[in-house]
């Protein structure tokens, strides 16, 4: 009887070894997926933005009216200031624009000065830029060192439209582009008013002419 119950625990046995056997093919294959099969997530820190650069600056549109010229003058070179015109028709004041070439060698401008009031303390710009008067003519203008260019610049009196038009408002100054490029500089001249209106146009510029 010992014999019998010896032969009848083997089989038992063996399907012990199998199922065991299954079960160890089987952890080995879940494992195998876990480290080749399973989608790899990002930490949120890792994650990196892209920012692009900025394009070409364009000129900007109704401040300069052409090419630069050879011998273009500097925007940091120059200097601008205001000083009295030829006076101006009813409603109006004409003053001139003066550039003045603080560099230390020879350079040239040509063309209409990019124009606009500007304020805020913090160089706004207030209303719609300076149209330009084509009927003016506009040879090159050479600028020895400490040479100046000058433009007549009319001045609409801001009075002249309703506060609903206009929306009026002391100025800083001026914001000029020299003619062919697309850097300004500050002219100050706190004796202006703006028309915060973009829609009412009060300053006019004549093209640059050699300096008196």
């Amino acid at each position: 009887m010992a014999r019998s119950r010896i032969r009848s625990s083997r089989p038992a046995a063996s399907r012990l070894a199998v199922v065991a056997l299954a079960a160890g093919a089987l952890a080995l294959a879940v494992a195998g997926c876990s480290s080749s099969g399973s989608p790899t997530s990002t930490p949120l820190s890792s994650t990196s933005t892209t920012s692009s650069s900025p394009g070409p600056t364009s000129r900007p549109t109704g401040t300069s009216t052409s090419a630069p010229v050879d011998g273009q003058c500097a925007t940091s070179s120059l200097t601008g200031s205001i000083q009295p015109g030829g006076g101006g028709a009813a409603g109006s004041s004409e003053v001139t624009l003066v550039l003045t070439n603080g560099g230390t060698v020879e350079c040239s401008l040509q063309g209409w000065p990019g124009v606009s009031f500007v304020g805020d303390g913090n160089g706004t710009q207030l209303g719609a830029p300076a149209d330009f008067d084509r009927s003016s003519p506009h040879d090159t203008v050479t600028l020895k060192p400490g040479g100046t260019a000058q433009a007549a610049l009319k001045i609409v009196q801001a009075l002249n439209y309703s506060q609903s038009d206009c929306n009026p408002k002391q100025a800083d100054g001026f914001r000029v582009y020299p003619p062919g490029s697309t850097e300004s500089l500050f002219v100050k001249d706190a004796d202006v008013t703006a028309c915060q209106s973009s829609s009412v146009s009060l300053l006019t510029v004549k093209a640059l002419v050699p300096g008196a």
